[in-house]
């Protein structure tokens, strides 16, 4: 498609969600390299504005770098749908589904697919019940945010009361807790049908926490991952399996970790992924020789309505 054909487009950046800082910086930076594309691109937040003035002041199509509620949560995606507005990412379903950590492992084990053993947390819980049934350490977070917030690593009993805290009360969310995977954490960009070169992440003393993801330069990202060739190729299949089996199109994010024995394990997927400059998709796109402006035009030219 030539920029022409796009017409005016709004990128969604900022909202009211708890990701709205990494948002800002997102969408600044797709902004910025759509309208190096000679596209005539807008910034839109959400925040400040009301949807309605998209369909008024004659926007095409929307690029979404919103995160988290309110941006991946299938409620924007929905207002664009009854605009008629062609959006990018996931639809409503596969939004909806996506952000709820907690339904979409039901699907996949639903599915066949493997993901940590979990359940969920309740303010009269035993947690030594917990601790006793998914094992320490574990894994405690809400079920419906990004970016690591509320993230807690328990290793010991008299921790869980505080991580529970953290995730259901400070974040207003369902608590979720999980066993943990010792091993290292990968993740497969998607665009389209295609999975891109995985990436490996090795994040300080193995804590990938929100600073580190977009504040910080100790964590590394390893693409090519360093594995051979006909394991990488069949992660990027389950990627794409479990990206699909939860509802999602258009391009995303799917990360996992291998425990000890190489076994994948499903943790999440991220249908409107940072594009930050630490972030994943735009670092996988640079190994098949994709610039940061070329991904952002070809993620644009995807978008749909429905």
């Amino acid at each position: 498609m030539k920029p022409s054909d796009f017409g005016k487009v709004a990128v969604l950046l900022g909202g009211k969600s708890a990701e709205r800082e990494v948002s800002l910086m997102s969408g600044t930076g797709v902004l910025k390299a759509l309208r190096a594309k000679a596209v005539d691109a807008h910034a839109f937040d959400p925040a400040e504005r009301d949807l309605a003035e998209l369909k008024r002041e004659g926007f095409a199509r929307c690029f979404i770098a919103l995160h988290g509620r309110g941006g991946e949560d299938g409620t924007v995606q929905g207002a664009l749908e009854v605009m008629g507005i062609p959006y990018t990412g996931s639809g409503v379903l596969g939004s909806a589904v996506a952000l709820d950590k907690w339904r979409s492992k039901m699907i996949w084990l639903a599915g066949g697919l493997p993901t940590p053993r979990h359940r969920i947390l309740g303010a009269s819980d035993d947690w030594n019940a917990v601790a006793g049934d998914l094992g320490l350490p574990l894994i405690v977070k809400p079920a419906n945010e990004g970016s690591t917030l509320g993230l807690t690593k328990v290793t010991t009993v008299s921790q869980l009361p505080a991580a529970y805290e953290l995730a259901a009360n400070k974040y207003h969310d369902i608590a979720l807790a999980e066993s943990f995977v010792d091993g290292p954490e990968y993740t497969a960009g998607i665009l389209g049908d295609t999975v891109l070169p995985l990436i490996r992440i090795e994040a300080p003393q193995g804590n990938y926490d929100y600073q580190h993801k977009y504040f910080g330069d100790e964590t590394k990202y390893l693409c090519p991952c360093g594995l051979p060739q006909q394991q990488e190729d069949k992660l990027k299949a389950l990627s794409l399996e479990a990206f699909r089996l939860v509802g999602c199109g258009g391009w995303g994010r799917v990360d996992f970790m291998l425990d000890a024995a190489g076994k994948p394990w499903l943790l999440e997927v991220n249908t409107s992924p940072g594009m930050t400059g630490h972030s994943l998709v735009p670092i996988a796109a640079r190994a098949v020789g994709m610039s940061y402006e070329d991904l952002c035009l070809k993620i644009l030219e995807g978008a749909h309505v429905g």
